[in-house]
């Protein structure tokens, strides 16, 4: 066996540290560092149930990939491990999501992670990789939920309010427009008193709905029939004042369309972007990708830090109400198929050409 000349940087006291690890089969130290053994050639992670080395013949990397370049292969055992691993971490981050979902108030982090048994720092960088979020921002997205659903159900808006996990109104309202674009009663009333600027025009993709809230614009819709993208718009606040657009909104709704004509160009307007937390990180995501460039839904999730969450961002790019200026036709399956969009395949397949693709 013969590694790379360039040797790992040795502390002895951090190199004791890892090696007490090893021998516990620290699961928390995976991702921290891995260790190779010099008589068999492999490396392995902390936890790996791979039979123990001697430590004289041991040497530690701060990742697979410097193992990999000093000439080691990872153990077939380890690998198994790690699947093993995978599924366990998954199981028990859907479990605190549930309970997350199902508390009265917000769980803290501390007793979190001690439901988890992991420390509070371990739990947040686990708890992150698996949803794509922190455990704040998830709860946060839960409560909104409840919030959501409650102003539905509730005989008053306080009821929702405190069924919801807020402890008081004031600290409510103090957070009401993020998670409502708008006040809990005007919510709850279907938009009662928000008023909404829209008009309806003709591209090259058919029939086109540009809506303005106070916030930016909030929907770009597109269509073959004008009258149900004005029912469509009716029916996500149906007591809403929708207002048609004057002559200086037809302007704006000019410049929309002309993005929607060349995307390139790009649209220097403000956006109305409500969504859950994930799809927020999504949508966010999405209009970092560059005219004429595409992902895959896997890819997209990789890059917001949630790798398995691959069906969540299909269902993202779905939910998607701000079309082209939110990039969903840049997105694709990882084995190159178009896959659906919602203002159908070809309206997709006729942006990605006229933005030079397929």
């Amino acid at each position: 066996m013969s590694t790379s000349p360039t040797k790992p940087t040795s502390d002895p006291k951090k190199d004791d540290q890892r090696w007490a690890a090893v021998l516990a089969r620290d699961p928390a130290a995976d991702d921290q560092f891995v260790y190779a053994v010099k008589t068999t050639g492999i490396y392995c992670r902390p936890s790996s149930s791979a039979r123990m080395p001697k430590r004289e013949n041991v040497e530690f990397f701060d990742t697979a990939a410097a193992a990999e370049g000093a000439g080691y292969r990872p153990s077939r055992r380890s690998a198994a491990d790690r699947t093993t691993a995978s599924a366990q971490r998954a199981a028990l981050i859907a479990q605190i999501c549930r309970l997350i979902d199902n508390a009265e108030t917000p769980p803290s982090l501390d007793v979190l992670a001690e439901q988890a048994g992991m420390s509070p720092f371990h739990f947040h960088r686990v708890f992150k990789a698996e949803t794509g979020l922190t455990p704040k921002a998830y709860s946060s997205a839960a409560r909104a939920r409840r919030l959501r659903q409650g102003l539905g159900d509730s005989a008053t808006v306080t009821n929702a309010i405190y069924d919801a996990g807020f402890n008081s109104n004031s600290r409510f309202y103090e957070t009401s427009a993020g998670l409502l674009g708008m006040t809990p009663r005007d919510y709850r009333d279907g938009g009662h008193n928000a008023e909404i600027r829209f008009a309806v025009g003709q591209c090259s993709l058919g029939a086109i709905l540009v809506a303005q809230s106070l916030r930016g614009i909030c929907s770009i819709l597109l269509g073959d029939d004008p009258d149900r993208l004005v029912r469509e718009l009716q029916d996500m606040f149906p007591k809403a004042q929708l207002v048609g657009g004057d002559a200086g909104f037809e302007k704006l709704v000019a410049e929309v369309v002309g993005f929607v004509e060349a995307p390139a160009l790009g649209l220097n307007l403000p956006l109305d972007v409500r969504g859950t937390a994930f799809q927020e990180r999504v949508w966010q995501m999405l209009r970092t990708i560059p005219p004429g460039r595409s992902l895959s839904y896997s890819e997209v999730a990789e890059r917001i830090g949630s790798p398995r969450a691959v069906r969540a961002v299909a269902q993202a790019c779905g939910a998607n109400r701000l079309a082209v200026a939110i990039p969903c036709h840049r997105v694709i399956r990882r084995d190159g198929d178009i896959a659906g969009y919602r203002w159908g395949v070809e309206r997709k397949l006729e942006l990605r050409h006229r933005e030079g693709q397929d």
